[in-house]
């Protein structure tokens, strides 16, 4: 094959990642196709959303489905990787508003229909943008079944849900406590709170009992909201309070009558055991307020400035008005004492804005009824997490579910399918836009101003992607998926909603399993972010060492369910190991003779000496190794399991037990060795592929044409035919041996031009016919002159001597060293590290240099002194032997 000998001289990256995607792509081989006959393996790519660059988490998360899935294709299933992208309502209309306001432009002044053209230009130039990034990391996903969240197919799914829902008693509209962002003026959900430790203050505050000179202290984090106040409540069981309950205080500062109630909501042993009851402003409160029939009343703007019920604080800020509030306590003298208070306190995720509970109307699920069976698929195994543990997460958080709130007040999103008659108020929920109210038949109608929680579009992913509601071909064949790669940050948000979504929707599981896995860190485990700056650029790397070396760095370094420490060293190690496989990939194209292996080719078989069938036999181990690790999704063990057998045994050990043969006169002796040679590089390829894949088809297409490329070539097998048991362990006895006699050379700082008799002493006689049968590896990898197997008597008494599991190994020492010189050597090396030893001890006895010298160049000198001490002692050890 003299155009395979055409491969470039030196490993370049440049020249063919970008080609052979393209070829790929117009190949189709990223396009399964819906065949009943075969198996299908589906994936639903995590779609990221459209607010930017991509970064080194979305590079690992696409990695390991990248793996998966071209593992499976060369498996022989009907293998879907389906891609999109999700439509992020809060995270893309906070970036939007962002950029026009640089433009001096208002997203209220534009108007709606404006400024969703805007989000929509936005959309166009970063869906391009992610494709485009994921193109250069070689993911092998079918781009023809590409999505986004606010395609027409998807939001009519959406549409489809909810009036379903809605049908069923799920879905309903009510005032209740929500989490309100005053700055993005929204609902956020539960999940999309984060909660940090924030020095605040308990601030004690007298209720007078109207009447009378007695009065209850209650203590408040949040003085600003007990003008909403509309009850005091106290545990029915504590004693203090008994003979008041039925009494009427009067609130401070709006002199508004407000009743003390008995409820056993309360801890009669945390703080005064007298709890403001602000049903508007707490979830609990909230609850009480049902239970007691109490008025609710909202004192806070949407914008966390105080409305007209707040009196004379109307128009302050919220924490403008805790200040003014408290000066006026005080100054009434209702002010008892202020308390230090740590305190959890909760922020959007997305704009860092302390949230605020807020009585609101707004949509909701019923969520209890939703959650039971998705929490029994998980117990009974439907669903299965890997890392198993993650499932407590899970867990916790359904069994603890509230009603979701699902309204968003913004304009980017699924709007919500709700319409009003102007006329009537009929309330009209339709999958379709009505052309008229069906009770009155008037045609003004207004469609709900709010959005759908991205969520939950998110949450229909994986059905809506393959044509749901249609039971089209796709839905049938590749549904239910098999596999979703994900973080552990989203299991409340996302797999938890897709769980009980497709259940309820689809009658079965979304998927089979759940891969969990961490976030990728910098070097020294911190996260990566801007504020810091250790933020990297998956492109950058792939620029610098092509998209293979950066995906088995993340691949190699990964545990499910475990953080990863990106470390550019491990990039460069995986480019290295690129190189040395192409380096091994090129001598073999060098020394293969096609003519040749085809005469032999059938007999090759019984040609094989026990070098070739160690390789092969090993080869086999790590084909089913390898494959083991992926069906228990141990993706980094396989990666290393590969990187181990290419390195070391493929091109450290057999490319050169080989070497005399391939250069050698026996024909069928070089025969075997080129076809066992390539025969092993292919399959290595193969194992090879699903983790590094631009280098392998590079490679592979000069190496075979057994299949048009390596992405559809079969994927390995174990062959128990292939299991050379005791080839295996000659080769082994000979490999210590080598690595032995390599050892004691180097040492002794014996150079391989100098050769050396070796003398061997076998365990056994399969021991001895190894060695017999390794003498020209000896030869050639160890510097060896002959190898002779003298009894014990005839060892030399000096000779240097090693144990290995095969025998014991002898060198006679006149073979290794010229004695008089190296005992000539070693004094002056002995000479020279006791001036060494003593320069430092000086340095060491002297006060004014342990007082002056930072600590760090003191320690510096105690190890260079441990330095020198140890090398001395080695040499004068070395010397008693030769004297």
């Amino acid at each position: 094959m003299e155009e395979s000998k055409n491969i470039a001289k030196t490993y370049n990256p440049r020249d063919f990642e970008e080609r052979l995607y393209n070829e790929w792509l117009e190949s189709g081989y990223f396009t399964p196709e819906v065949d009943f006959d075969k198996k299908p393996f589906t994936i639903m790519m995590p779609p990221p959303n459209i607010t930017g660059q991509l970064h080194l988490g979305h590079a690992l998360d696409n990695t390991l489905q990248d793996v998966l899935i071209r593992w499976k294709r060369m498996q022989g299933y009907s293998a879907l990787w389906l891609p999109g992208e999700d439509h992020a309502s809060i995270a893309t209309e906070v970036r939007v508003e962002r950029e026009l306001a640089k433009q001096g432009l208002n997203k209220k002044e534009m108007g709606r229909e404006k400024f969703l053209e805007r989000v929509w230009d936005w959309t166009r130039e970063y869906r391009s943008r992610i494709k485009n990034q994921f193109m250069k990391m070689g993911i092998s996903c079918d781009w023809s079944r590409e999505r986004f969240t606010m395609d027409d197919g998807l939001s009519r799914a959406v549409r489809e849900v909810f009036v379903r829902l809605y049908e069923k008693g799920l879905i309903y509209q009510g005032n209740r406590i929500i989490n309100w962002c005053p700055k993005c003026q929204t609902a956020i959900s539960d999940a999309e709170i984060e909660y940090s430790e924030r020095e605040g203050h308990f601030w004690h505050i007298k209720y007078p009992v109207k009447d009378s000179d007695e009065y209850i202290i209650i203590a408040t984090t949040r003085p600003e909201t007990m003008l909403g106040d509309v009850a005091v409540a106290v545990n029915p069981e504590d004693k203090r309070y008994k003979h008041l309950v039925g009494k009427t205080l009067v609130l401070p500062l709006v002199n508004r009558e407000i009743p003390v109630i008995a409820d056993s909501y309360v801890d009669m042993e945390f703080g005064t055991g007298a709890v403001k009851i602000t049903p508007a402003h707490d979830p609990n409160d909230f609850e009480v307020g049902l239970r007691h029939n109490l008025e609710q009343i909202v004192v806070m703007n949407e914008d966390g400035t105080m409305n007209h019920r707040a009196g004379k604080y109307e128009g302050m800020d919220r924490y403008e008005a805790r200040r003014a509030i408290v000066n006026d306590l005080e100054g009434l003298g209702l002010l008892v004492k202020v308390q230090q208070h740590t305190h959890n306190v909760g922020s959007h995720d997305r704009c860092g804005t302390v949230v605020e509970p807020l009585l609101s109307k707004q949509w909701f699920v019923r969520m209890k009824s939703l959650a039971e069976p998705a929490i029994k698929a998980v117990k009974e195994g439907k669903v299965e997490f890997i890392p198993e543990r993650f499932s407590k997460i899970y867990f916790n958080w359904m069994e603890n579910i509230q009603d979701w709130c699902i309204s968003r007040q913004l304009w980017w999103g699924h709007r919500i399918p709700v319409w009003y008659c102007d006329d009537c108020g009929e309330v009209i929920v339709s999958v379709d836009e009505p052309a008229s109210c069906g009770k009155c038949g008037s045609h003004r109608l207004r469609q709900d101003d709010d959005v759908l929680d991205t969520w939950f579009s998110s949450a229909l992913w994986p059905f809506s992607t393959l044509g749901w509601p249609d039971n089209t071909e796709d839905l049938k064949y590749f549904y239910p998926t098999d596999v979703l790669v994900t973080g552990y940050d989203i299991i409340f948000f996302w797999v938890a909603r897709m769980i009980f979504s497709g259940i309820e929707q689809m009658g079965e599981v979304p998927f089979k399993k759940v891969l969990i896995h961490g976030i990728v860190r910098d070097s020294e485990g911190r996260k990566m972010s801007k504020s810091l700056g250790n933020g990297i650029d998956p492109l950058e790397v792939i620029e610098q060492y092509g998209a293979d070396a950066l995906r088995f760095s993340l691949a190699t370094g990964n545990s499910p369910g475990n953080d990863l420490r990106f470390y550019m060293e491990r990039v460069e190690a995986a480019r290295n190991f690129a190189n040395k496989t192409w380096n091994a990939a090129r001598f073999a194209l060098m020394n293969l003779d096609e003519n040749l292996m085809k005469k032999y080719e059938e007999d090759i078989e019984s040609l094989r000496n026990s070098a070739d069938k160690w390789i092969v036999s090993r080869l086999n181990t790590v084909v089913k190794e390898v494959t083991d690790n992926l069906t228990k999704f141990e993706i980094g063990i396989a990666a290393q399991k590969i990187y181990d057998f290419i390195w070391t045994e493929l091109c450290d050990w057999y490319i050169e037990l080989v070497k005399p043969r391939l250069y050698g006169d026996d024909e069928r002796s070089r025969a075997s060795a080129q076809i066992t040679l390539r025969e092993v590089l292919i399959d290595s390829l193969k194992l090879l592929h699903p983790f590094m894949p631009f280098i392998t088809e590079e490679i592979y297409h000069h190496l075979t044409d057994e299949t048009p490329s390596i992405v559809v070539s079969k994927w390995p097998e174990y062959d128990e035919a292939k299991n050379f048991e005791e080839e295996v362990r000659a080769m082994g006895h000979i490999i210590e041996a080598i690595r032995s006699i390599r050892n004691i050379r180097a040492e002794m700082n014996v150079s391989n031009s100098r050769k050396a008799k070796l003398m061997i002493i076998p365990a056994s006689d399969d021991a001895r016919n190894a060695f017999e049968e390794g003498k020209i590896y000896f030869e050639r990898l160890a510097s060896t002159s002959e190898t002779l197997f003298p009894s014990r008597e005839e060892i030399p008494h000096d000779a240097v001597s090693v144990v290995i599991s095969g025998g014991e190994i002898f060198i006679p020492m006149e073979d290794l060293i010229d004695k008089e010189k190296e005992i000539e050597r070693l004094t002056k090396e002995k000479e020279r590290l006791e001036r060494e030893v003593e320069r430092v001890d000086k340095k060491l006895s002297n006060p004014g240099f342990l007082s002056k010298a930072p600590e760090r160049v003191v320690n510096e000198e105690r190890e260079k002194k441990k330095k020198y001490q140890e090398m001395l002692n080695k040499v004068v050890e070395r010397l008693n032997s030769l004297i």
